[in-house]
């Protein structure tokens, strides 16, 4: 039997070998991750464990590139955050901005890239992919808003298309959350603060249950800084975790409600000639509201020379949102128009939309040469149905006056993955595969003639069922499909006294936005070339843990998406190229945990041109400290902790060779616990900078001149000025109650 096993896997891996070399599922990630406040090495971490001892694990996955980060949270949870998506700013070249409203999916910038609401940038939790296709407000659109952040626990982030497990929307790379709660017991924590904010949260982890068992439940309000900018929103994350000899049972549920107002963009001459307040808004009908409501199941066989997994989830969302860009511009009159003013450029975007999909994958490992390999296969399967509609309002009103378009999309995407990793040598590792890609589309456009002069048509009429030639529906169905073909490899060489060079290849694909796809495209995405060569240094020196990276890359993406100010969303733009470096680095200890990086990347169209709105060098410090106080209470330690955020974003290139403005924020946090009791103050902009967040360059009209102008003016949404809160937390369970026990507890 053993000799027709090792026959069938060289088998194997004389199939696989034109395809380079594979590594371990990533998106369905569910193994604890590294020691609490440890980046995980990359690259060599597995050299160093016994050759064939212990069962495979489906917690180490095989490093893809010197600018992967599987990082815990850890400490670092002392830093100021807000929302999940906060946890991203301990990747490199991250840099989240959200002028747009608290409920409102983070814009992120990541290596040259402008995603966007994550259109570059592939998410997903506990495996479940969180980017929305066909999405009204843009193809890729990821709001991690449903994710309470106390039970996040770790975020891997590979930073380009090298991963065989990386899906839709990993063009410039992917972030995936995993949802654990290591310290067992309860959290009451209620915080409170400037502009009239609350947050209620309550978190169980009960005791005698694994780490994967949770339950957690979250209320926020607030008046909101400026005008126009409250929210108010309930979300709930619960979780089990069943483990049966080797078979892991894993349940997840989600449900996320958000009403939100938003502010806008204003224009800078406005505010510089005192005509508006930096705070203020043109427009108070905007904001949105969000619904999200989710259900997986994973079950998870680990043995010792195999791991079997299989996934189902399914999700229904509702989204609709209103923002106008360009004020009183864009409604023009038209010859078979009646009469009529500016009626305004509201923008009103919604959309529904069901989720349904599953993964399978099995990984086997085998001992050749007294060196471990492995190869893994893997299917996924993912049905999107959206009814998305955009129409634009009376200035004031929520009376629509024009349909800009009316879907219903239904987005199909099937992919399997062979991926591997073969050991040439203790210090030399080859990983990788091939995945391919089938996306298909069926859409029906329900406004497919809108904007010419028809015979016979009634005055005013958005869809049109008429036209010069003969009758016709107002309505047209599009269909398409295509398959993409990507594979991806990795090459580690060490390590050499904590040292591993890195080199990293891949393609990815990044799906069509049903808006501009047209009937019976043969490529129904676009395709991402990625290049990567770094160095990694991973060494524990006493009691910190030390980390670090430098590392060059490019990215080539066949056809980008940029913002256009008329839609309110990404349109279609040219092909564009991405070139830069990074250098990071994490010391980790019991008492400190410090992470610093800064990135610099340079993207052009192919005529040389920059790409607007994508910052050039981001930097960004994060650091927490603890420890006991010398004070004792009823014999009872005082300890105190505390933590620091610092981003620094460079000013930014705009359309028409402007370029914006610097960013720079400093967040702080501290907070002292006796026994259950802890009480934090957070500090959000400790020295009150008047910062643009989002910043653009176009034409506009908002009436708040004597008369319009077609020039080009910068606009922005502004950011947050300095915000105080005060957190109360009460810590039940045991241990709790061991937290500064008196001398001689147990």
């Amino acid at each position: 039997m053993r000799v027709l096993r090792r026959s069938l896997w060289l088998s194997a891996l004389a199939l696989s070998a034109p395809v380079a070399a594979r590594a371990q599922e990533a998106p369905a990630r569910t193994d604890p991750p590294a020691p609490q406040g440890v980046t995980t090495p990359q690259g060599a971490a597995d050299d160093d464990a016994p050759v064939g001892e212990g069962v495979v694990s489906s917690r180490r996955a095989p490093s893809r590139a010197a600018g992967e980060v599987d990082a815990t949270v850890g400490q670092l949870a002392n830093v100021p955050r807000t929302n999940a998506s906060d946890v991203l700013r301990l990747a490199p070249g991250i840099f989240l901005s959200n002028g747009l409203g608290d409920g409102h999916a983070e814009q992120v910038f990541l290596r040259g890239f402008d995603a966007r609401l994550g259109q570059d940038l592939e998410f997903t939790v506990n495996g479940v992919p969180i980017n929305e296709p066909a999405h009204p407000h843009g193809q890729g659109h990821a709001d991690t808003h449903f994710i309470i952040p106390e039970v996040i626990d770790s975020v891997r982030v590979l930073e380009g298309p090298f991963d065989p497990h990386q899906g839709d929307f990993a063009v410039a790379g992917s972030a995936q959350f995993h949802l654990r709660v290591p310290t067992r017991g309860a959290v009451l924590q209620y915080r409170y603060g400037s502009f009239d904010t609350h947050r209620a949260l309550g978190l169980w982890a009960p005791e005698g249950e694994s780490p994967g068992t949770f339950g957690a439940a979250e209320y926020g309000s607030s008046a909101g800084y400026g005008q126009n900018r409250g929210y108010e929103r309930a979300t709930a994350n619960a979780q089990y975790e069943h483990r049966s000899g080797a078979l892991t049972v894993r349940l997840f549920g989600a449900s996320y409600l958000s009403r939100y107002r938003s502010a806008g963009v204003l224009r800078d001459d406005d505010v510089a000639a005192g005509r508006a307040d930096f705070y203020g808004t043109y427009d108070a009908t905007q904001g949105g509201e969000v619904a999200r409501h989710l259900l997986s199941v994973e079950v998870e066989s680990n043995r010792r020379d195999s791991t079997l997994k299989a996934q189902a989830w399914g999700s229904v969302r509702d989204f609709r949102i209103r923002e106008n860009f360009t004020g009183f511009l864009l409604d023009v009159q038209q010859p078979w128009q009646s009469a009529h003013p500016q009626r305004g450029d509201l923008i009103d975007q919604n959309g529904h939309s069901t989720d349904v999909g599953a993964r399978a994958s099995g990984r086997f490992q085998t001992t050749l040469g007294g060196l471990r390999h492995s190869l893994e296969v893997g299917l996924y399967g993912r049905f999107v149905s959206v009814d998305s509609t955009q129409t634009r309002l009376r200035s004031g009103t929520d009376i629509p006056y024009g349909t800009d378009f009316t879907l219903q999309s239904d987005v199909g995407n099937v992919a399997f993955y062979v991926d591997a990793e073969l050991r040439f040598t203790r210090w030399l590792t080859l990983r990788g595969g091939l995945r391919g890609d089938l996306f298909q589309y069926n859409v029906l456009d329900r406004c497919a003639v809108s904007d010419v002069s028809v015979r016979g048509a009634a005055l005013d009429v958005s869809c049109l069922s008429a036209d010069r030639v003969g009758y016709r529906e107002p309505f047209t169905r599009r269909s398409s499909g295509g398959f993409a073909l990507q594979p991806r490899a990795s090459l580690f060489a060490g390590p050499f006294k904590g040292f591993t060079v890195a080199l990293a290849a891949g393609l990815g694909a990044r799906s069509a936005d049903p808006v501009y796809l047209g009937s019976d495209q043969t490529l129904p995405y676009s395709p991402a070339t990625a290049l990567e060569a770094g160095v990694i240094y991973d060494r524990r020196v006493g009691a910190t843990r030390l980390s670090a990276r430098a590392l060059g890359f490019y990215t080539r993406v066949g056809q980008d998406l940029i913002f256009d100010e008329t839609q309110g969303r990404n349109s279609i733009a040219g092909s564009t190229t991405r070139l830069g470096a990074l250098a990071a680095v994490r010391a980790t200890h019991p008492r400190f945990d410090i992470s610093a990086h800064v990135t610099w990347a340079r993207a052009t169209f192919d005529d040389g041109f920059l790409v607007p709105y994508v910052p050039q060098l981001v930097a960004r410090l994060d650091a927490s400290a603890n420890g006991p106080l010398p004070a004792r209470v009823r014999g009872r330690a005082l300890t105190v902790s505390g933590g620091l955020g610092v981003t620094y974003v460079a000013p930014r290139p705009m359309p028409l060779a402007e370029t914006g403005d610097a960013v720079f924020t400093v967040d702080a946090q501290v907070a002292t616990r006796w026994a259950h009791l802890e009480l934090g103050l957070v500090a959000q902009n400790l020295f009150d900078a008047q910062y643009r967040w989002g910043q653009y360059n176009f034409v506009s009209d908002f009436r708040s001149r004597p008369f319009p102008t077609l020039v080009a003016a910068r606009h922005f949404a502004a950011g947050p000025p300095r915000s105080l809160f005060v957190v109360f937390t009460v810590h039940l369970g045991s241990a709790a109650a061991r937290h500064g026990a008196p001398t001689g507890s147990p």
